[in-house]
C-alpha cells in the first residue's frame, strides 16, 4: 500500500500535470490538499466534490470522465500493489521489473487515452523524440564530447510489418543508458530534452538550442493509444556502452534488462492493437508523416525510402529561395495546382519570434472560400519544424483567410499533446503582428506594382472589405483601406485610385472624401445626387458593389478626411432653390405645389422642400442615412408591412421648381387633378427607384401603366 504522505506528494506532483493538460482549470491553491486516491476511489455522487478540494479546481468534462473509466483499474492497482512482490513478475516480462505508482499507472492511461485528438498523432510524437536524439548526437559530435558523426549517419529509419502488426522507428541519436531509461521513460512529464537545452544553455555553446523539438516529455506515452506492448531498445556510443531493452504494456509495470542486440541509438517497437493494424500500413505512415514531420531536420526512411524531401523554406535565408522552390513548396503546404501569386517570406524576433513563408493565390477564390464561417484559415501553424495544427485559424484573422502558407515560432505557447493554443495574450499577438505585415506587403505591392495589385484586388477585394467591417479598431480599419481602390469621377473609366492618392490629390479646401455608390459607372454619371458634386468639380468615387458603401459607412474616415456619401451631402444643404418666374416656378406656386404633393403623398412622404442642386432632374428622395436604409431595404424590407416601411425611411421629396415636369405638374393639378395625383406619385416612385429603395421594382408598373392610360386619353 502507498503511504498517505507519499500520496500527497504525487497528489501535488500530478494535479499540476492534469492541469498542464487542460483537464483541470486551477483557480487558487491550498494547504491541505486530501488524498488523490480518496478522489478515484469515492461514490460518484461524492468525486466531483472530493475533486474541487484537491488544489481548489474546476473539473473539466473530459477529466471527469477519465475518472469515471479509471475508478475500476484504479481500485485492481491498488489490490496489486498490496500483493506479495512475487505475483508482480508476470511471464510474459523478463528483466529487471519496475511498478509504476497507482496514480502514474492513472494518469498513463489517461496521457494514452485522453489526451490526444487524434491516435495518429503518436507518429509526430515519436519521430519528434527521434529527431532530438539526433540533434543532440549531434551536439556531442561537435562538441568532442562524443564519436565523429557526418549527416550520412544521423537518419530515422521506419519499418512497418502488417504480418505482425509492428511499427518500428529507429533512430541513430544518442542514445539512452540504464538510469536515463528509467528516468526518462519511467516518470511520466520529465522532459530529457528540456534538461539537454538547460544544460546547453548553461553551458555557454554556440549551438542553437531551438533545432531541440520536446519540451514536455509525455509525447512517448502516446504510443500506447495504438499499441498494447512498446520496446525500447537503445545503446550510447561509448566504446563500451551497454545496450538496454525497455518494454511495458502501459499497464502498471516496466521492465529494463540488458540487450546485446541493441544497435547505437535507440528503437521504438509498437506492438499494435488489432483495431490499430493500420498504422503497420506503409502507406498510412507515409500521409501521417507527409502531414505532420516533412521538415523534420534529419532524413526520414519509411521501409528504406526517404520521405521527408522538401525544404523548410520559412528557415531559409529569403535570398538563398528560387522562385521554382516557391512554387513546389506552395502547392505543397496550400494543396493548390496554381502558382502563387505573391510571396512574403518574413522573419522576426520582436515583439514575437516568427519564422513564416505567405503566399496569396493566382487563382481567384472558390465560392466556399467566400462563406465565412464554413473555411478555415489556410496557414499551417508549425513549432520547430514539426506540424502542430494544419488549419490554424487562431493564428491569421478571419478575413485573410485565403493566404496560404506556413508559420513557425517558438514563442506559441501549446498544451500537453501540442496540439491546442493555450496563451491567448500570445496569440492574439501574433495575429496582429502577421495581419500588420500583411497589410504593409500589399500597400508596397499597391505602390511599386500597381497593375498585379488591381488584378489581385479585382479577385480578392471583398476578403479586404470583410476586413474592415470585422475590426473592432479604427487605426486598423483605416490601415486596411489603404488598400481598397476605386473608379472616380475625374478619371477614365477602369482607372482606379486608392483612397490615399485621393486624398493626396484634394484640394485644401475640401474637408471629406465623396462616393457614390450604383450599379454602374453610366448610371451614376447619370445620379441627380452627383449632379451638383460635379458642378462644383468635386472627384467621387465610384462604388459599383452593394457593400461597398457599407464598408465605407464603417470605415468613418481616413487619414482624419471624414468618407460622406453623394446623398448625405445633398441633404445636409440647407440652401433653397432659387425662384424664376419667366422659367420655372415662383416662390408662391411653388409653396403651393408642395403642399399639394405632401397631401397627395400623405403616409410616404414625410417632407417635401425645395433644392438649388438639381438641374437635369425634377426631383429627388433623401433620408438621413441613405447607405443604411439601402442595405435595410435589402435585407428587411420584405419582413416588413408597406404601411410601416415608409415610417421606418421617412423620406424627404426635394423638387426642382425650374424643371419642365414640375411646372406642369403644377398646372395639371388644377386642370386635370387625376392625372397630376398619378403624375405626383410616378415622380416620387421614379425618385425611390433612382436612390435604390425599392426592393421590388415591378411595384412601380401598376401606377405607370394607370398614368399612360390616362396621357393617351386625349390622343
Amino acid at each position: 500500500m502507498i503511504s498517505s504522505g507519499k500520496s500527497c506528494s504525487h497528489l501535488r506532483r500530478y494535479s499540476s500535470c492534469f492541469r498542464v493538460c487542460g483537464l483541470v482549470r486551477p483557480i487558487s491553491n491550498v494547504n491541505n490538499a486530501t488524498s488523490f486516491r480518496s478522489l478515484v476511489s469515492a461514490p460518484p455522487s461524492q468525486r466531483q466534490t472530493k475533486l474541487a478540494k484537491i488544489n481548489k479546481i474546476v473539473v473539466t468534462p473530459r477529466f471527469a470522465a477519465c475518472v469515471r473509466q479509471q475508478q475500476y483499474c484504479y481500485s485492481t492497482a491498488q489490490e496489486e500493489a498490496s500483493e506479495p512482490s512475487s505475483s508482480n513478475s508476470p511471464s510474459s516480462l523478463s528483466g529487471e521489473l519496475h511498478q509504476f505508482q497507482a496514480e502514474t499507472r492513472m494518469l498513463l492511461d489517461i496521457v494514452a487515452k485522453s489526451l490526444y485528438s487524434d491516435k495518429e498523432v503518436f507518429v509526430r510524437e515519436l519521430v519528434s523524440n527521434a529527431s532530438d536524439a539526433i540533434e543532440k548526437a549531434r551536439y556531442e559530435s561537435v562538441q568532442g564530447k562524443g564519436a565523429v558523426l557526418g549527416e550520412k549517419d544521423l537518419r530515422i529509419s521506419i519499418s512497418t510489418d502488417k504480418y505482425n502488426k509492428t511499427l518500428t522507428i529507429q533512430d541513430s541519436g544518442i542514445g539512452m543508458t540504464k538510469e536515463e531509461l528509467i528516468s526518462n521513460l519511467g516518470t511520466i512529464a520529465r522532459s530529457g530534452s528540456k534538461a539537454f537545452v538547460e544544460q546547453m544553455k548553461g553551458g555557454a555553446s554556440s549551438e542553437d538550442p531551438s533545432s531541440i523539438i520536446g519540451q514536455f516529455g509525455v509525447g512517448f506515452y502516446s504510443a500506447f493509444m495504438v499499441a498494447e506492448r512498446v520496446d525500447v531498445l537503445t545503446r550510447t556510443r561509448g566504446h563500451d556502452a551497454v545496450g538496454y531493452k525497455w518494454s511495458s504494456d502501459g499497464c502498471g509495470s516496466y521492465t529494463v534488462e540488458e540487450c546485446p542486440e541493441a544497435e547505437p541509438g535507440t528503437q521504438v517497437i509498437c506492438h499494435l492493437k488489432v483495431q490499430d493494424r493500420e498504422f503497420s500500413d506503409e502507406d498510412t505512415i507515409k500521409r501521417v508523416l507527409k502531414k505532420y514531420s516533412s521538415f523534420v531536420g534529419a532524413p526520414i526512411e519509411v521501409n528504406g525510402e526517404q520521405v521527408n524531401t522538401i525544404k523548410p523554406l520559412w528557415l531559409l535565408d529569403p535570398k538563398e529561395v528560387k522562385e521554382e522552390d516557391h512554387n513546389e513548396f506552395y502547392r505543397f503546404v496550400g494543396q493548390s495546382y496554381d502558382n502563387p501569386r505573391f510571396i512574403l517570406h518574413y522573419r522576426t524576433d520582436a515583439p514575437i519570434n516568427l519564422r513564416c513563408v505567405l503566399y496569396f493565390p493566382e487563382g481567384k477564390p472558390g465560392l466556399f472560400e467566400l462563406t465565412r464561417d464554413s473555411v478555415e484559415g489556410g496557414v499551417a501553424l508549425y513549432c520547430r519544424r514539426v506540424l502542430i495544427k494544419n488549419k490554424a485559424e487562431s493564428v491569421m484573422p478571419k478575413w485573410l483567410r485565403f493566404v496560404k502558407g506556413v508559420v513557425d515560432s517558438e514563442d506559441i505557447p501549446l498544451n500537453l499533446s501540442r496540439e491546442m493554443l493555450q496563451d491567448s495574450a500570445v496569440i492574439r499577438k501574433v495575429r496582429t503582428v502577421l495581419q500588420n505585415r500583411c497589410v504593409r506587403f500589399l500597400q508596397d505591392k499597391l505602390r511599386k506594382d500597381p497593375k498585379s495589385y488591381i488584378d489581385f484586388f479585382n479577385d480578392y477585394g471583398i476578403f479586404l472589405k470583410e476586413g474592415i467591417i470585422s475590426s473592432s479598431e479604427q487605426m486598423e480599419k483605416e490601415e486596411i483601406a489603404r488598400l481598397l481602390v476605386y473608379e472616380s469621377s475625374s478619371r477614365p473609366s477602369g482607372e482606379r485610385i486608392s483612397l490615399t492618392e485621393y486624398i493626396a490629390k484634394m484640394p485644401e479646401t475640401q474637408q471629406d472624401v465623396y462616393y457614390l455608390a450604383a450599379p454602374s459607372r453610366e448610371l451614376a454619371e447619370q445620379s441627380p445626387y452627383f449632379e451638383a458634386l460635379k458642378k462644383r468639380g468635386v472627384d467621387v468615387l465610384f462604388c459599383y458593389e452593394s457593400y461597398d458603401e457599407v464598408v465605407l459607412m464603417q470605415l468613418r474616415q481616413v487619414n482624419g478626411k471624414n468618407i460622406v456619401s453623394a446623398e448625405k451631402d445633398m441633404r445636409r444643404d440647407k440652401d433653397e432653390a432659387k425662384y424664376d418666374d419667366e422659367k420655372g416656378l415662383g416662390k408662391l406656386e411653388t409653396s403651393g405645389l408642395m403642399d399639394y404633393l405632401k397631401e397627395t403623398l400623405a403616409g410616404k412622404c414625410y417632407g417635401v422642400k425645395t433644392t438649388s442642386r438639381l438641374v437635369a432632374h425634377p426631383c429627388v428622395v433623401t433620408v438621413e442615412e441613405m447607405a443604411s436604409a439601402r442595405h435595410f431595404v435589402r435585407t428587411q424590407f420584405s419582413q416588413i408591412p408597406e404601411h410601416t416601411r415608409f415610417s421606418l425611411l421617412q423620406p424627404t421629396l426635394e423638387i426642382n421648381p425650374s424643371h419642365p415636369v414640375i411646372v406642369k405638374l403644377n398646372k395639371l393639378r388644377t386642370s386635370n387633378p387625376d392625372l397630376a395625383a398619378l403624375v405626383a406619385k410616378q415622380l416620387f416612385s421614379n425618385a425611390l427607384v433612382i436612390a435604390g429603395l425599392v426592393d421590388d421594382p415591378r411595384t412601380v408598373v401598376t401606377n405607370m401603366n394607370a398614368l399612360l392610360e390616362k396621357a393617351l386619353d386625349k390622343h
